[in-house]
């Protein structure tokens, strides 16, 4: 079940925590960094954030996270984050498609680093495309990719 998740509150921030951290360790493993900045933010940063948060609910516990900010008719997503003990099971997937069938937009956004082959691919699986590439102070390199919504459909 996915649903709106209400990031306000610190047990629902602590939980997006939670699965941000799970998550994004992993990540900073696949990349081969310890110097990771997603694993920085902290709870009362996703507390105050004004970004959307929708969440892949299953067995009572929240399997996934994805953050998205719809700036007028452009939709960027923040995070896409699945917990470690919910990998392969579609959950990313269903997250995407709940927010493609929610939303109106003309494009869609996303950032990765380049290494992160998995995250690309499933992206790629949804239509989006390579469209930039560089590399951050902070040394990770990264590639933004989009899709238009007249591709989805």
């Amino acid at each position: 079940m996915i649903k709106k998740l209400n990031n306000t509150t610190k047990e629902v921030a602590a939980q997006i925590f939670t699965v941000f951290q799970n998550s994004y360790k992993i990540e900073a493993q696949l990349i081969g960094t310890i110097n990771f900045p997603p694993l920085l933010r902290r709870s009362k940063d996703i507390e105050n954030s004004k970004t959307q948060f929708y969440g892949f609910i299953e067995n009572k516990c929240l399997a996934g996270v994805i953050e998205i900010d719809l700036k007028g008719e452009h939709l960027e997503i923040n995070s896409l984050t699945v917990d470690p003990n919910y990998f392969r099971k579609g959950i990313a997937s269903k997250l995407i498609n709940h927010v493609f069938d929610t939303f109106n937009f003309s494009i869609a956004k996303v950032e990765t680093a380049v290494v992160n082959l998995p995250a690309i691919n499933l992206y790629k699986k949804h239509g989006f495309v390579e469209f930039k590439r560089w590399t951050p102070t902070h040394g990770i390199e990264k590639l933004a990719l989009s899709v238009s919504c007249s591709l989805i459909n």
